[in-house]
């Protein structure tokens, strides 16, 4: 069967209206924030220090709303839903689980970035104050790989699923989708970025509303949680899910399910502590405010594999016998569910060609939310760590952004050709997913523990990430000869065969760090003035020469820690112009790192107690097949997170922007009567 069999319902049309209109959209939509900016509030993108003043001004629930915005790409509609139709109910507590775990951990990274690197630009450029060019040539190798993994998770995701819900041609999806996102990422700033993000939110959640109070309330098929339940015991006999307790969907132990949650886990780490994106955001971040926003992003972020999965995924099973059912009689293909259309498929059996259309805006804003992020990235690992690390040193902040457009366009066309040549071979989103943390699991924790252990040597450093991908190899490939005969792209996406790679992959990585750091405990160190000077930079180490400066203005010679300057060159581009200024060089007050620590620890400890261990495995351990009431209870429980969600992202950014947001609202109502000065002031014409 076709992976477009029964699928396609809307016109070739409507895919490039979306694709390229809502990128047109964005792009103007960006201006025109920039305008507001400038016109009606202190901050103007083209003074330097705006970045930099954006960063540390920018409240915890746009942050989070950010952090939810990027963290939300086509995977996790698609992919969560995917394994709730292959696993059951399991599937949708565990991969958000296990995804929201990473971003609780990635706080404590957060803190230590401020403590101990703030004048950090990229990630590798910590391992190469720290331990060296061979070091940090690993580590670039390793970001860049995991940049262009989840770039094609997201937009192949995204392209697959356009093209078979409308015929759009996927390949030219593949080059649109990262070239309209390039074009609005090179026009936005950081202010306008977390807007943009903001926006992508909002119509995520109202799209997700949608689409859960037609299943739970208003359909005439399902219409209840009841008769939902009902629909899923009739497919459990029709389609029972083999290696599930009794073939039930509505049981956790799915060994199965278990099984891909391990994956996930490695995934998890591979994606978030590799992934430049995020170390970007910590960053570029304010401290205390970084550390809530990565908790409550977290948390937000929760709600929405759980909720949308739960609802989406098992409508799929639940939906199989309606004639609405795109596919009916029959069931979704392996190749249709592996391209991620499970949760595209209940969309048309609830909504027909409307439900379609939702579902193709939601995957186009999750895809540019998250691509956008990973532009940013690449460029940034581009920029700092080969132009001006090994080419331009000198390089002058207008050469940097240069260097930055001409990385993000880069990356885009490559991408855009990774992913085609990848269709071309039939490889897919969950194939990806499955066994990403082979490829680059190895380098996950090492990169991790360069800040958060400071015995970390430079050999093991070095070291562990090249075994760990050989041994996770040599696992993978064996198990997939021995438990599948070949080795093929269907045998080597086995969630059982790619299960003994990843773990291999990520636990040789902490073994040969740990024990290589004991046998040859020794650390890169460098005469070079050139290394020295860079390296105290990034640590934070004022220089020791300082420029002359008239008496009056000169900091007292007993000052200690003397306000750093701002330098008030702008390059037009607020991510350079922050990235190359001294104003975020000074280190976390170690007062407020011991409380930041205290609180990120207890929170993932609980995390991980309750989601990943208490409830999931009483669960898994008890045979239990939900009653009617239990999976009522279960189903308002994922509705409700989803509201929890809403009012993290949606509602308490608007709470806390509320002055600016009337500032703005009374200059453009003044400017309708006359003309009004910055800020709101009346002004001459």
């Amino acid at each position: 069967m076709s992976t477009t069999s029964g699928i396609q319902v809307l016109p070739a049309g409507v895919g490039y209206g979306i694709v390229i209109g809502i990128g047109g959209f964005f792009a103007i939509l960006m201006l025109a924030i920039t305008y507001l900016q400038n016109r009606y509030t202190t901050y103007s993108t083209s003074q330097a220090e705006e970045f930099n003043t954006a960063s540390r001004s920018v409240k915890p629930g746009l942050i989070a709303a950010g952090i939810v915005s990027s963290w939300t790409w086509s995977a996790t509609l698609l992919t969560s839903s995917t394994f709730a139709y292959s696993y059951g109910i399991c599937g949708p507590m565990w991969y958000g689980a296990m995804g929201s775990f990473q971003i609780l951990l990635f706080s404590l990274i957060a803190i230590k970035i401020k403590a101990n690197a703030p004048g950090a630009h990229t990630f590798p450029e910590i391992v190469l104050a720290r331990h060296g060019k061979i070091a940090h040539a690993t580590y670039l190798f390793n970001g860049l790989a995991t940049n262009m993994l989840v770039g094609a998770c997201l937009v192949l995701g995204g392209s697959q699923v356009v093209g078979a819900l409308s015929g759009m041609n996927v390949y030219a999806a593949c080059f649109l989708i990262p070239l309209v996102v390039a074009a609005y990422v090179i026009v936005g700033g950081l202010r306008s970025t977390f807007i943009a993000d903001y926006t992508h939110t909002v119509i995520l959640f109202i799209t997700i509303f949608v689409f859960g109070f037609t299943i739970y309330a208003t359909s005439d098929v399902v219409g209840s949680p009841g008769r939902f339940y009902d629909l899923l015991m009739e497919a459990s006999e029709k389609m029972p899910i083999p290696k599930n307790y009794k073939g039930s969907y509505l049981t956790f132990k799915s060994v199965n399910g278990l099984v891909f949650a391990i994956d996930l886990l490695v995934a998890g780490f591979t994606t978030v502590w590799l992934d430049q994106a995020y170390w970007q955001r910590a960053i570029a971040s304010r401290p205390e405010t970084s550390i809530k926003a990565y908790l409550l992003g977290g948390i937000a972020w929760y709600g929405i594999p759980f909720g949308f999965a739960t609802a989406m995924g098992l409508g799929c099973a639940a939906l199989t016998s309606s004639p609405s059912f795109p596919t009916y009689p029959n069931p979704l293909s392996a190749a249709q569910n592996g391209a991620g259309l499970s949760s595209p498929a209940t969309a048309i059996a609830l909504l027909g060609k409307g439900g379609a259309g939702l579902m193709l805006l939601l995957l186009f804003m999750a895809v540019t939310s998250s691509t956008s992020a990973e532009l940013i990235a690449v460029s940034s690992l581009l920029t700092f760590d080969i132009y001006k690390t090994y080419i331009n040193p000198s390089a002058t902040s207008h050469q940097l952004v240069r260097i930055s457009h001409f990385g993000i366009i880069i990356y885009a066309l490559v991408l855009a050709v990774f992913c085609c040549i990848l269709n071309a071979v039939n490889v897919n989103l969950t194939w990806l997913l499955t066994v990403l943390g082979v490829m680059v699991g190895g380098a996950s924790v090492p990169v991790g523990l360069v800040l958060l252990w400071p015995r970390m040597s430079t050999i093991a450093t070095i070291c562990s990430p090249w075994i760990s991908l050989v041994l996770g190899l040599i696992a993978w490939f064996v198990t997939t000869s021995k438990r599948s005969g070949s080795i093929s792209i269907t045998t080597t996406g086995d969630a059982t065969n790619a299960v003994a790679g990843n773990i291999t992959s990520w636990a040789s990585g902490v073994l040969t760090a740990t024990l290589l750091t004991l046998l040859f405990p020794q650390k890169f160190s460098s005469t070079s003035p050139e290394h020295t000077a860079r390296a105290n930079k990034i640590n934070g180490i004022a220089p020791l020469e300082t420029t002359p400066t008239t008496a009056s203005s000169s900091p007292s010679p007993t000052e200690k820690n003397p306000a750093p300057t701002t330098s008030t060159t702008s390059t037009g581009n607020d991510v350079i112009d922050f990235l190359t200024s001294d104003t975020n060089l000074t280190p976390m007050d170690p007062v407020l790192v011991k409380k930041g620590e205290r609180l990120a620890w207890t929170a993932n400890a609980i995390f991980l107690a309750i989601a990943i261990i208490l409830v999931p495995f009483t669960l898994f351990g008890t045979d239990y097949i939900y009653s009617k009431s239990f999976f009522t209870g279960w189903v308002v429980v994922s509705f409700l997170w989803v509201w929890v969600s809403m009012g993290i992202c949606v509602v308490w950014p608007i709470c806390e922007s509320w002055g600016a947001l009337r500032g703005i609202v009374g200059g453009v109502g003044g400017d309708l009567f006359f003309r009004r000065g910055k800020g709101g002031g009346e002004r001459e014409v």
